[in-house]
């Protein structure tokens, strides 16, 4: 178990390093100068726009940026946002409580909702209640998010006037947005839940709990969610993608001042510092959190080993 956790975190130092160089070389290549962008007035005079570029460190070629911008990384250093003149730190520190709130609400309701329809309709495979779960599991992963928020707005913040439409000031105004996000991975887990068990359910093992009288509750939450819950667990752990990459539109939709939506205003102000260290947190979150689904796997069962 330890030599799998010294391993697992020794093989984060390539891939964080990896996806800072890809971050860096491909917010560098898109078209738009962040001088250009701050500057108001577009007649002004060159000499202005060549002493902005100096100043934010645009004038220096490339891999001197690229070693200034690695440099950072290993002091802990994220550089200044362009247009704000604060540490990306700061800018991003006061933006996590927003988004960790979103999903994890978001998170939450995907859970409580996919994983019990998908028990559900496998233990009722064939019958109505299976196909009724299964289309509207299907319904939600159709469904974009940004039109579920819309959906939501008119129907419960402009007709019935419950809950708030926009802005941040309470709990209660993330109950729209994390239903909005949450809607599509509430679906994945429930058709995966649902395939997971029917398979569980076929086993040997499941027919000898039965051919000793085992009650059918403890059939299905002892014996077969136990061995079907770790893809379940698997793909709960790959969702946090998804619902990081979600709540940029929803957070734009129901103007909530997350990390999604400041990485919108970073990407069309081309604020380099910004984008590269929110996708960098991105990214280390996503990598963590999967390395805590990974040693959850011995927790759901025992039986299962660490390699190397």
């Amino acid at each position: 178990m330890t030599k799998f956790i010294i391993n697992r975190l020794a093989a984060l130092f390539p891939i964080l390093l990896g996806t800072a160089l890809v971050v860096f070389f491909m917010i560098h290549l898109t078209p738009g100068d962040p001088a250009r962008a701050m500057l108001a007035d577009s007649m002004v005079s060159g000499e202005i726009y060549e002493q902005l570029r100096e100043e934010l460190g645009l004038n220096q070629p490339l891999h001197v940026q690229l070693g200034s911008f690695l440099g950072g990384l290993l002091r802990g250093d994220l550089g200044t946002s362009y247009f704000t003149k604060r540490p990306v730190l700061t800018e991003i520190a006061a933006r996590v409580p927003i988004t960790a709130t979103l999903m994890g609400l978001s998170m939450l309701i995907a859970i409580t909702i996919g994983i019990p329809l998908g028990i559900i309709a496998a233990t009722r495979f064939g019958r109505t209640l299976d196909y009724a779960v299964m289309a509207a599991a299907t319904f939600g992963v159709s469904m974009p998010g940004f039109w579920v928020g819309l959906m939501l707005i008119l129907l419960l913040g402009v007709n019935l006037g419950w809950l708030p439409v926009a802005g941040v000031g309470g709990l209660k105004y993330f109950v729209m947005p994390a239903i909005a996000l949450g809607t599509s991975s509430a679906a994945v887990l429930a058709r995966l839940t649902r395939s997971s068990m029917l398979q569980a359910l076929g086993a040997d093992y499941v027919r000898t709990a039965r051919a000793k009288g085992v009650h059918a509750s403890g059939i299905v939450l002892r014996h077969a969610l136990r061995n079907a819950f770790i893809p379940v667990l698997t793909v709960i752990g790959l969702q946090i993608g998804s619902l990081l990459t979600g709540s940029i539109v929803i957070e734009t939709v129901f103007a909530l001042p997350g990390l999604g939506r400041l990485l919108v205003q970073g990407v069309s102000g081309r604020d380099y510092p910004l984008v590269q260290g929110i996708t960098l947190l991105a990214a280390v979150l996503y990598v963590f959190v999967n390395f805590l689904v990974d040693l959850a796997y011995g927790l759901v069962n025992p039986r299962i080993r660490y390699g190397s």
